[in-house]
């Protein structure tokens, strides 16, 4: 019975991707379909009715349309123009600078927003015509601003963070949020590497020197921006308030700093900014809420200890259970959107790296760092379709100048993944 539940599920939700249905209701209908292999029609929708509606039913996941929230406040505050002045004050006289402005860019924008698609749009949207001007070609451009805009994903507040939490039954939010830092860097620092590279074979120009003052000065200007990111981590990490007390801490803030500080966003924008808001987390719940009605499909039908047992049965050296784990989920990550992929993939992987000696957050920051991979690639990579709808170009146009900078990507997955230090001696330092 489990192998033909295993095949209904996954022929069902190949099946269904393939026809262009949309993944949430490919999740919730092959989960559907799975149950009726051994359960009565009536108690099989009640029951993935009940479980769809108990996974929503966490106060943790309150976070993620507060986040979502400020995220769109500061896409409209005038804090994007800021964050690449300062970048550019502190790395544009570097050869390939507008390479390096656009990836330092993303990271402290993605950081504040914990949006990798609202990096990609606000700070490409700036910064793509920029380096057109410059010289630099637009499908590196491009390239740079998809890639980079992921670096958001890891460095807190990141919202797919306080998912992998939820999937994995209770890891610290807190520890996973200061995990992300080294990790976040180091993979901006690798596509920095590439980009320079690049730049510098194909002779891209070097910005003007920068003088102390205005460096001084951009900084002042970004400082407001910068202090939230103080706010919230510090706040958690200091035990005032929780991760979901911090999401609506953030909230307040960036209305104070968007409407108030900087006031680019007047009170006749907020009806368009809260339906954009909840828009995107409707999305988000409803892809939630289907991939934890299938989560328990497959612990009902032992599928995630049936998968442990096969990949045990290969190996049981840490080091190849972990190659074989990276290549499943680059493999899914191309497919699947990363919320659901982290929704269902957790429970199956997670009990497998533990039984080695993986600690849980370290996994998280594997997996979530894995999967930006697939943010980036066709068919399902929404930073891509983003990136390029922003650069004006076709995805057949940038895939060549993407392929060093996933080398890049891949390279910092590896590194992370055999370094376990690199992610977990924050979260140590501060007792998390």
């Amino acid at each position: 019975m489990e192998i033909i539940e295993i095949l209904v599920l996954v022929i069902s939700f190949v099946v269904l991707l393939s026809l262009g249905v949309p993944i949430a209701f490919s999740i919730g209908i092959s989960a559907l379909l799975t149950m009726l292999v051994s359960i009565a029609p009536e108690p099989a929708f009640t029951t993935l009715a009940q479980r769809m509606a108990t996974g929503l039913d966490s106060f943790g996941l309150l976070a993620i349309p507060f986040f979502i929230l400020a995220g769109q406040m500061m896409n409209r505050g005038g804090i994007a123009s800021r964050l690449i002045d300062l970048a550019k004050s502190l790395v544009g006289t570097l050869p390939g600078g507008l390479a390096y402005v656009n990836i330092v860019a993303c990271m402290l924008f993605g950081a504040i927003s914990g949006s990798a698609v609202a990096a990609a749009s606000a700070i490409g949207g700036i910064m793509n015509p920029r380096m057109v001007k410059e010289g630099y070609s637009r499908p590196f451009s491009a390239a740079v601003n998809i890639t980079s805009a992921t670096t958001g994903m890891i460095i807190p507040p990141s919202n797919i963070l306080i998912v992998y939490s939820l999937a994995s039954g209770g890891v610290s939010i807190a520890a996973l949020f200061v995990a992300g830092y080294i990790p976040g860097l180091l993979l901006g620092l690798a596509l920095m590497i590439v980009a320079g590279v690049i730049a510098y074979k194909k002779k891209y120009p070097v910005g003007d020197r920068t003088s102390l003052k205005e460096v001084l000065i951009k900084f002042l200007d970004a400082v407001p921006s910068l202090l939230l990111l103080i706010v919230v981590i510090g706040g958690i990490i200091a035990g005032i308030f929780t991760a979901t007390e911090a999401s609506a801490v953030a909230v307040l803030y960036t209305i104070i700093l968007s409407m108030v500080v900087y006031r680019q966003v007047r009170v006749s924008d907020l009806p368009d900014i809260l339906i954009q808001t909840v828009i995107t987390t409707s999305i988000v719940m409803l892809l939630i809420g289907t991939s934890m009605g299938m989560s328990w499909v497959m612990s009902y039908a032992n599928i995630p200890q049936a998968f442990s047992d096969v990949l045990l049965g290969i190996s049981d050296n840490k080091i190849v259970v972990l190659i074989i784990i990276n290549l499943i989920l680059l493999f899914v990550g191309i497919f699947m959107d990363m919320t659901p992929a982290v929704l269902i993939f957790t429970p199956i992987f997670l009990p497998v790296v533990t039984a080695l000696g993986v600690d849980p957050v370290h996994f998280g920051i594997i997996m979530v760092l894995n999967l930006c991979i697939g943010l980036c690639t066709p068919p399902v990579g929404a930073v891509l379709f983003v990136g390029c709808g922003v650069a004006d170009i076709s995805i057949s146009k940038v895939i060549k100048p993407l392929v060093p900078l996933f080398l890049a990507m891949i390279a910092a997955l590896l590194l992370i993944t055999y370094v376990p230090e690199l992610s977990l001696w924050l979260p140590r330092v501060f007792g998390l």
